[in-house]
């Protein structure tokens, strides 16, 4: 009998947990120091979760609907979700996304948008093949694309975050099976333009012509909805036929921890027939069954409501003028709520760790496949991102 490993746990798992996501560990490590130090004492930006409360309207849903004594309430639904659910959001996907009307079969609904990601990634992959995603990107998306045998590939974006089109056109091979997008983006706040988005599903065209099968589009939006004064996000859905969308209501909602959300597939997508049963399929033999069923009833109802984003934009601002006040190099977010600016030194591991003796919780951009910048979540309360003012004047002061 042969004997792979001494350990009861899988090698992979224990070369993943070696690695794990820098946020964990750094909101881990802000654990500590406010332990010791006291909470008011440590400015942790290290974690995206939303510190708003959900809108008003959530909350009296939820009230109403989980009062309901219906039989057969909390019973099994389809795989892909409640109808009824479904086809009111497929009108409001049709509409954010100006494509012809969505149906409520090209709706899946889903244990969030990570959880999207998994039933896409499980319906596309064969083993070894590629998801191309450009840098900086969520660490997360690395063990996505692992659990089901393919491999990501990170390309380089251009200095101020936006597309790369010609780095992306070089990785495309036999092998890639799809470009994955996250706009906005964390950790940078980018929004990717109507411009970007018309290149790139121009290359993809003629890829996918080149290869005789579709390359797909895939955009994680968890942040669709949070974005700035002036910033919108251009509809995938709009630009290229192959292309597919998850989303949660994690963000817009801030219920982050119910696991809520849905994929949309373009209706005109290459053999959809086949791709919805994969999907549906997906959801089940991952052991998700279907998307949480009071959560989904709830939503259903408030799809229109939506958190003050002017709380996060008054944030950004304020921390903008303390970044630059401080001497730091940084494009300001149109989207989401992170900065990821330059680290003043080469080592962005480093010089997290000297904002750490200020009790300033980042993460590095190592984390994020960009060594040399550094992220900071800003949904935190305002004493928070005024405490650290002097903090991060004191470690730029230092490191020069």
């Amino acid at each position: 009998m042969n004997q792979s490993s001494n350990s009861t746990v899988a090698n992979k798992m224990l070369d993943f947990m070696e690695s794990a996501s820098w946020i964990r560990k750094m909101f881990e490590e802000g654990a500590c120091l406010k332990a010791k130090f006291g909470a008011d004492k440590v400015c942790d930006f290290s974690l995206g979760n939303p510190d708003l409360p959900p809108p008003e309207s959530f909350r009296e849903t939820l009230k109403t609907i989980a009062a309901d004594r219906s039989p057969g309430v909390h019973s099994y639904m389809p795989n892909a979700g409640y109808l009824d659910v479904r086809s009111r959001i497929a009108a409001q996907a049709s509409r954010d996304h100006q494509v012809e009307e969505l149906g409520p079969e090209e709706i899946i609904m889903t244990c969030g948008a990570a959880g999207g990601l998994n039933i896409i990634f499980k319906s596309l992959l064969n083993p070894n093949e590629e998801i191309i995603v450009p840098k900086p990107y969520f660490v997360e998306y690395g063990f996505y694309v692992d659990n089901h045998n393919g491999k990501l590939v990170p390309v380089k974006s251009k200095p101020d975050f936006s597309l790369d089109i010609h780095s992306i056109e070089n990785a495309i091979n036999n092998k890639t099976k799809a470009v994955l997008l996250n706009s906005p983006n964390n950790p940078s706040g980018v929004i990717y333009s109507k411009k970007e988005l018309e290149a790139l599903a121009n290359l993809l065209t003629q890829a996918s012509d080149y290869f005789s099968r579709p390359i797909f589009l895939i955009s994680d939006e968890p942040y669709r909805k949070l974005v700035f004064t002036g910033s919108t996000v251009p509809p995938i859905l709009k630009f290229y036929p192959n292309s597919i969308v998850t989303t949660s209501f994690s963000k817009d909602l801030s219920i982050p921890g119910e696991r809520i959300g849905y994929v949309a597939v373009h209706p005109e997508v290459s053999q959809k027939t086949g791709l919805l049963g994969a999907l549906t399929l997906a959801n089940r033999i991952l052991g998700f069954v279907n998307a949480p069923a009071l959560m989904q009833r709830v939503v259903g109802k408030v799809l229109d409501a939506g958190i003050d984003i002017g709380v996060y934009q008054k944030r950004r601002d304020r921390l903008t003028e303390i970044l630059k006040e401080a001497g730091y190099t940084f494009t300001v977010p149109r989207g989401a709520f992170y900065f990821f600016p330059r680290a003043p030194i080469p080592d962005d591991t480093k010089f997290v760790r000297i904002l750490q003796k200020e009790r300033i919780l980042t993460v590095p951009g190592t984390g994020f496949g960009a060594p040399g910048h550094f992220r900071i979540a800003f949904c935190v309360d305002d004493e928070v991102i005024e405490r650290s003012r002097e903090g991060f004047k004191r470690t730029m002061e230092m490191v020069k």
